[in-house]
C-alpha cells in the first residue's frame, strides 16, 4: 500500500532525476503560492494516491493492447497541480510557444511533449491530469478543507517546525496571511528608492487679493517651496 505513494520519490537514471527537480520546482512551486504549505503538502499526498489508483485500474484495460510503463517520479502529481491550475483559471486563453490556444488544452499539450521525456510514462501522466481536473472541477470536494483548518494546522508540528526553519519559504494556509506576505515582498523599505528633490525657482504670481495677506501667508508659501 504504501507504494501507492513512494512511487513519486523513484526515479531510474540522472535525466529523469533532472526532469522531475525542475518539474517539482516550476509547477509545484506555484501550485504552493496558491494554496498554501499545509494544503499543498496534502494535496500531494492525495494527488499521488489518486493517480496511481486510476493508474492500476486503467492498467488493466491498456495493458491488453500495447505495453505500459511503471508510474514513477513526480510528474503525475505535477499534471494533477496543472489540471487544477487550468480548470480554475480565470483566463480563457494563452500563449503557447507563441501561440493563443485555450488554457484547458495547455495540460494536453504539454502531457504531449512529457511522452518524450525519458522514463515518463504516459498512463500514470494521464491519470495525473484526469485526477487534478476531476478535482478542479469540484468532484473531489471532500478533498478540501477550510483555511480556518490549514491557519490551525500551521501552529502544529511539522508545521510549526517548517515555519523556523531559516531560509525556507512558508507559505500560510491563509489566503489573507498569503496576500500579506506577497504585499510585504513588494512594499519597499523607507530610503530604499532613490528621491529626487524639486527646486521652485521662483514663486507664481499671486492673484490681487491673495497678496493683500499678512507677510506670514507669503514666508509660509516661499518655505514650502524650499527644496527638499
Amino acid at each position: 500500500v504504501h507504494r501507492l505513494v513512494t512511487y513519486i520519490f523513484v526515479y531510474e537514471d540522472l535525466i529523469s532525476l533532472t526532469c522531475g527537480a525542475v518539474i517539482i520546482w516550476y509547477f509545484a512551486g506555484s501550485f504552493e503560492k496558491n494554496v498554501g504549505t499545509v494544503k499543498h503538502c496534502f494535496l500531494t499526498m492525495a494527488f499521488a494516491v489518486l493517480s496511481a489508483l486510476l493508474y492500476l485500474l486503467l492498467e488493466t484495460v491498456v495493458s491488453r493492447v500495447s505495453e505500459v510503463e511503471d508510474a514513477k517520479g513526480f510528474m503525475p502529481v505535477a499534471f494533477a497541480t496543472l489540471g487544477v491550475s487550468t480548470t480554475r483559471s480565470r483566463m480563457k486563453r494563452t500563449l503557447f510557444f507563441g501561440v493563443r490556444v485555450p488554457v484547458v488544452l495547455v495540460p494536453w499539450f504539454m502531457l504531449c511533449i512529457a511522452w518524450f521525456i525519458p522514463g515518463s510514462s504516459l498512463l500514470s501522466n494521464l491519470s495525473g491530469l484526469l485526477a487534478g481536473e476531476a478535482y478542479g472541477l469540484g468532484y473531489c470536494f471532500c478533498l478540501d478543507f477550510p483555511e480556518s483548518v490549514g491557519s490551525k494546522l500551521d501552529r502544529v508540528f511539522p508545521f510549526s517546525l517548517l515555519r523556523r526553519i531559516p531560509g525556507l519559504k512558508y507559505i500560510p494556509g491563509s489566503l489573507a496571511e498569503r496576500r500579506a506576505f506577497e504585499s510585504s515582498k513588494v512594499k519597499p523599505a523607507p530610503g530604499a528608492y532613490p528621491t529626487q528633490i524639486y527646486y521652485c525657482s521662483s514663486p507664481p504670481a499671486l492673484p490681487a487679493f491673495q497678496m493683500q495677506q499678512p507677510d506670514a501667508q507669503s514666508q509660509g508659501f516661499q518655505h514650502s517651496c524650499a527644496p527638499g
